[in-house]
């Protein structure tokens, strides 16, 4: 698993929004993507999709006092934009975990955990804004479902968060 710093980050269940904004006296959201796009087919597999099928694709990287510290990305199916998820698509830069967390009705699956390498996709993504890359980023995921519809959320930790 990863070392004690990443621990702690990685394992906890509350809103990651709302712990940054607590850590770092300035906290933003820059939308880097919000796309219609095919996910990666362990998203389709989690989210019961047909591989061709195209998924709204939000991608951000959150800023701890304007450094960047998380990049995240969400996969909200097309069923998810016509039903209740259907406002999503107007957050800009705002963050998801703010909306996700203020409503009771929302229901989080088990977090799962993955050390990405440089070959991962959503690694790739993330070191382009970093200075130096790692040889791997740690990241989490779960599923948000509101009556029946989800969306995917992933979390990957840049090393400027240990900082």
């Amino acid at each position: 698993m990863a070392c004690r710093r990443d621990h702690a980050w990685l394992i906890n269940h509350d809103s990651l929004t709302a712990r940054l904004q607590k850590r770092y006296k300035h906290f933003a959201v820059r939308t880097l993507r919000m796309a219609q796009a095919r996910p990666i087919q362990d998203e389709c597999h989690v989210l019961h999709l047909n591989p061709s099928q195209l998924a709204t694709i939000r991608e951000v990287m959150l800023l701890g006092n304007r450094q960047a510290v998380v990049f995240a990305h969400s996969v909200i199916p097309r069923s998810a934009k016509r039903g209740p998820w259907n406002h999503l698509a107007g957050l800009g830069n705002q963050p998801l975990g703010a909306l996700l967390f203020a409503n009771p009705q929302i229901k989080r699956t088990p977090l799962r955990y993955k050390k990405l390498g440089r070959n991962h996709a959503l690694y790739q993504k993330a070191v382009v804004h970093l200075q130096h890359a790692p040889t791997f980023l740690w990241a989490r995921r779960s599923v948000f479902y509101l009556n029946c519809v989800n969306i995917l959320v992933t979390e990957v930790f840049l090393p400027t968060l240990y900082d």
